[in-house]
């Protein structure tokens, strides 16, 4: 059992390693074709490195074996998420070809409606899956609308940073952690999101329907958003009062002790009178 404990997790961390070294690849091949420059090797070499650590301590600790074909694809994902990473860190410092980026962004999101099917079809879904394939899909918003700012303003960071503060949110309000139902307008709003800041990256249309794309983009994300914290917030768990005990005796006032009853009027009387009539028979 030991044996095979240690062949699974090294057979876990030679999968995530691939992915790392895949990552290495694409950045080799990037900086072949558009000559990638220090700022687009070291942040995509930072995100490389990044999952695979993340990935490999996530494995570690859910102990999901084996890695599953569903988890491949999306860690093929993450790889291009990693090239658009270094892309868009790129174009601060020189313009990068639209083209190569809008391209790998859209294999990127295609395979995103591909891993799911694959998890399904299968059977290899798992909480650890569909966690990863989330962490994909937030970071290649957050770093689709860093790129989009650029042209259209910094407003439309909140697209990429929405989901993040959520999460820091969730930490001071744990209810925020509990899990939502199914929804497909969720998931209708999560596509539209990277399609919409794909669109406005590619500057094929004119400003203002990049314009209008974008700010649809926000307006429906911001919609979703308050929608589940609306639900969450009215399904959280209610503290319950305690229930009453009856108190102990070493708890009730003294003055509320149950003490020696009260003798009633004329009591007194009466019991001096039998005394003093003793008293007398005794006498005689």
């Amino acid at each position: 059992m030991a044996l095979n404990h240690t062949y699974d997790i090294r057979l876990l961390r030679h999968e995530t390693a691939a992915g790392a070294g895949a990552q290495v690849v694409l950045l080799a091949l990037l900086g072949t074709a558009v000559d990638l420059g220090t700022a687009g090797w070291l942040t995509g070499l930072a995100f490389a490195l990044g999952t695979w650590a993340v990935l490999t301590r996530a494995l570690s600790r859910s102990w999901q074996r084996p890695f599953g074909p569903a988890n491949c694809v999306t860690l093929a994902r993450a790889t291009l998420v990693g090239g658009v990473t270094a892309l868009v860190a790129d174009s601060f410092a020189h313009p990068v070809p639209v083209a190569l980026l809008v391209g790998l962004t859209s294999v990127a999101l295609v395979l995103d409606a591909v891993d799911g099917q694959v998890a399904r079809r299968t059977g290899t879904s798992s909480p650890l899956g569909a966690r990863f394939d989330m962490e994909v899909d937030a970071f290649l918003i957050l770093v689709l609308s860093v790129h989009v700012s650029l042209s259209l303003g910094a407003w439309v960071l909140l697209i990429g940073a929405m989901r993040y503060a959520f999460v820091a949110a969730a930490r001071f309000q744990p209810w925020l952690n509990a899990p939502l139902p199914p929804s497909t307008a969720r998931k209708t709003v999560a596509a539209l999101q990277g399609i919409l800041l794909l669109v406005a990256s590619s500057h094929l249309l004119p400003h203002l329907l990049s314009l209008a794309a974008v700010v649809l983009a926000l307006a429906l994300l911001t919609w979703s958003f308050a929608r589940d914290v609306g639900w969450l917030h009215r399904t959280r768990p209610r503290p319950t009062a305690p229930a009453p005990r009856e108190p102990t005796r070493q708890e009730v006032s003294p003055g509320l002790v149950p003490g020696p009853r009260a003798p009633r009027p004329g009591q007194r009387a009466r019991d001096a009178t039998t005394a003093e009539r003793h008293l007398s028979s005794g006498r005689h």
